[in-house]
């Protein structure tokens, strides 16, 4: 075929079909760039300034949310072939940071290179039947009928909304140049797809809002907006066909057809994936597949073990979270977890394969017994490990990782000129603590070190890896402390003050708020957060029915009033 003898070409004649869209690729990362902007900036003020409605945020898609579009909408074996620009992580979340990022020029680079690859795989003859709804008059020439069927209903699911009749004529008109250029109406159709999956209106999370009906001056986000927004938030994914007619139809406008959206959507198995994104983006788990030891201090430690140890800890909490709806708080005590012969190996317990024909890495349920120092996700090695230094455990990082992921306190950063000398210096000092306690005595370092360290002090058992231990160069390890005036002798002791501590469940909250709308809450809307606290505590605080919550309420999806036409440009108002 004339496709298989033109690859270059087809590659060459992208720029014509983007022209041909009336987009650049230069103009594409600007053009984001200045949306997000201007939906940032946006918001409804009082007359004393405070804000009631916070700003609309536009999101970049996350690498996560990408793969998992591409999966759901042409099926999990087509391969990306590209890479992702850096995340941005903002008050303790990448889903803030990807409201506050555009595209430089390299990486609009990388995803032209992914929609080559996608588009050309989902146009290859493999997928004709499956992925094409129809098969045009000739495969040497243009067929706008067929060209307009398949990208109109790509582009619908795509876009999170359907395409406007600009967007049609423009996507069909290059697939018909690309056919007629190249004489393949399959390559004119992978050039187009291409050019849809470059685009701000894929890449970018958009909001488009209305008038609030019978609220004069109210705003809210319209259908299609919504239904992303709430898509993203409990399955980490676009909107699947049930929910898109939900919008069409003007269900989604409705608290009862919301909160029966909702209630379908947390049925789901899905809502599973919903529940893991949070978490790996609140526990900062993205850093794992980077996670780095000395091997020679920890032969163990391999990227298997650190793969397992981070669904170790999800699998957990799905369970615990999910299937048995369970306190929140338990996540910090329970014992009961999930383990391959990797992990079991590291935490030094038997693991018998009860799986017919099991291999080593296939995971079966345990349960740390009431004498073991384990129990909870902070003995996990997700945790300990993730925070600790290459070579050694630290109590400081440690600390630091409670206070700031698991009570939302911010921890200051060491100032520029500390000389690490004494923390270091395990010659005279035997224990962490000793270094420690000689460490903080420096003026500039007491303050920080005073909040941190008493609650890393007491996991100081486990070394940097999480291998249980009991003393530090012949040294026996003191693992007693206190955590704001709560005070305890070890590791069990910590676990039962961190599920006690009431900024635990604050947390979570804030947390969550954040996830759903892409931002931290401004003035007005603390009160609906301290409602959200109030409900969460009231339901034992099951995590699922405080996302059901947060996913019906009408505040998730307000909006401040447009101060120009790009808000109301970004998606038609439906």
């Amino acid at each position: 075929m004339v496709r298989n003898l033109t690859t270059k070409l087809m590659y060459s004649a992208t720029s014509l079909i983007i022209v041909a869209l009336g987009i650049g690729l230069a103009m594409i990362a600007l053009g984001v760039r200045t949306q997000v902007a201007s939906a940032e900036v946006n918001s409804k003020e009082t007359s004393d300034g405070a804000a009631e409605v916070g700003r609309a945020v536009v999101r970049r898609l996350t690498p996560d949310h990408y793969g998992n579009v591409i999966a759901d909408v042409f099926g999990p074996s087509i391969r990306l072939g590209g890479r992702f620009e850096p995340e941005f992580r903002v008050d303790g979340l990448y889903e803030i940071g990807s409201g506050r990022v555009g595209v430089s020029s390299d990486g609009m680079m990388q995803y032209d290179i992914m929609a080559r690859n996608i588009a050309e795989q989902v146009t290859s003859e493999k997928y004709h039947g499956e992925m094409i709804p129809c098969t045009p008059q000739s495969v040497s020439r243009s067929d706008g009928d067929c060209a307009r069927q398949f990208l109109t209903g790509v582009g619908r699911v795509l876009f999170r909304r359907p395409l406007t009749e600009t967007e049609q004529i423009r996507y069909v008109a290059a697939a018909n140049v690309g056919a007629q250029q190249l004489q393949d109406f399959y390559a004119g159709l992978s050039l187009s797809l291409g050019a849809m999956l470059t685009s701000p209106q894929f890449l970018f999370r958009q909001v488009a809002i209305e008038p609030a009906p019978n609220q004069p001056g109210e705003y809210r986000l319209v259908a299609y907006s919504k239904a992303s927004r709430l898509s993203f938030f409990l399955w980490n994914s676009l909107p699947d066909e049930v929910l898109l007619r939900a919008a069409e139809d003007g269900e989604l406008n409705t608290q009862e057809g919301l909160e029966r959206q909702v209630s379908r959507m947390k049925a789901s198995p899905r809502f599973k994936d919903g529940v893991r994104a949070f978490f790996t983006d609140m526990f900062h788990f993205d850093a794992v597949p980077t996670l780095a030891k000395d091997l020679v201090l920890y032969p163990k430690f391999d990227s298997i073990v650190a793969a397992d140890a981070k669904e170790q800890t999800l699998k957990t909490l799905i369970q615990l979270l999910v299937d048995q709806r369970g306190d929140y708080r338990d996540i910090f005590t329970v014992r009961k977890t999930f383990l391959t012969q990797a992990l079991a190996s590291v935490y030094e317990v038997p693991l018998v394969n009860d799986v017919p024909n099991g291999s080593p890495d296939t995971w079966q349920p345990f349960e740390f017994s009431s004498d073991d120092s384990r129990g909870g996700i902070l003995t996990h090695i997700s945790f300990l490990g993730l925070h600790s230094h290459p070579g050694r455990s630290s109590p400081t990082l440690r600390g630091k990782a409670l206070r700031e992921i698991m009570f939302c306190q911010k921890v200051p950063a060491p100032p520029g000129d500390v000389d690490f000398t004494l923390a270091n210096d395990t010659t005279v000092y035997k224990t962490a603590r000793k270094r420690l306690v000689a460490h903080s005595s420096e003026p500039m370092c007491a303050g920080c070190h005073k909040i941190t360290d008493p609650m890393g002090l007491a996991l100081e058992k486990f070394d940097g890896i999480g291998v249980y231990r009991e003393t530090e160069n012949g040294v026996q390890i003191d693992t007693s402390g206190q955590v704001d005036g709560m005070a305890f002798e070890d590791a069990a002791g910590l676990r039962k003050a961190v599920h006690d501590h009431p900024a635990a469940t604050s947390c979570l909250v804030d947390r969550l708020f954040s996830y759903a709308l892409g931002r931290t809450p401004v003035k007005g809307e603390l009160s609906w957060v301290s409602r959200l606290k109030g409900t969460f505590k009231e339901s034992g605080y099951v995590v699922p029915e405080l996302m059901r919550k947060i996913a019906t309420s009408p505040e998730l999806y307000r909006a401040p009033p447009p101060k120009n036409e790009i808000m109301k440009t970004m998606g038609p108002a439906t």
